[in-house]
């Protein structure tokens, strides 16, 4: 039985891309650049937060000037709004409490700036208990490098082949593959069930129902 399962967050255990993309949108209005629907951010977030600004402001219009503004109106407005939507998804809630009842470790790795993680995860799970939850902070690079992963583990001795790592996107394929672990997608996230299975997901699950069985007989 795997020891430890270690999620993505942002579009795998919550759906935080209304508070993303209305903060953004923030920035983008701030220096006079057109906002986007919501929708759009689901290919926008994913690699952290200056690749998500570079990206809602466009390659062409992202000089240092620009990309500055837009992140600083960002990062104000996130620090006050990032749980005025962001909400855990079906299922996912119980699932934790019965991968605890099977005393398996459960943690998180983002690519979320790690001052907004243990907010919006007190918020959403307010009644489980993580064994470590981080976003991107120094000195880790962010995913898909697999070093953040694998000193995870290693703080509570989990070698990689215990452990499985859950994801909604291509980044998160890649970030089990780089850490030398298996791993499980989710096709209710940003991205969908093809860019998951286009990455090489061995396994896509539509609901968290269908994880459980899945985790219990790796």
């Amino acid at each position: 039985m795997l020891r430890m399962v270690v999620f993505d967050l942002d579009g795998t255990l919550v759906n935080s891309l209304t508070d993303l993309a209305l903060c953004v949108n923030k920035g983008l209005a701030a220096v006079g650049l057109p906002e986007h629907p919501v929708e759009a951010y689901r290919q926008f977030v994913g690699n952290g937060r200056a690749m998500l600004v570079k990206r809602a402001v466009g390659a062409e219009r992202c000089d240092d000037a620009t990309f500055d503004a837009v992140l600083r109106v960002f990062n104000a407005e996130y620090q006050v709004h990032c749980n005025d939507n962001t909400a855990a998804y079906d299922g996912c809630g119980a699932l934790l409490q019965k991968l605890a009842a099977q005393g398996i470790l459960t943690a998180v790795l983002s690519n979320k700036p790690d001052e907004f993680v243990d907010a919006i995860l007190q918020k959403t799970y307010p009644s489980h208990t993580f064994t470590e939850a981080w976003g991107q902070k120094p000195p880790y690079k962010p995913k898909p490098d697999g070093e953040a992963l694998r000193a995870m583990l290693a703080l509570h001795g989990v070698a990689p082949a215990d452990c499985l790592y859950i994801g909604d996107s291509d980044v998160d394929v890649y970030t089990a593959r780089n850490g030398g672990m298996r791993m499980a997608g989710v096709s209710w996230g940003f991205r969908g069930r093809q860019e998951l299975l286009d990455a090489g997901a061995p396994f896509v699950a539509d609901t968290a129902d269908e994880l459980l069985p899945y985790i219990l007989s790796l």
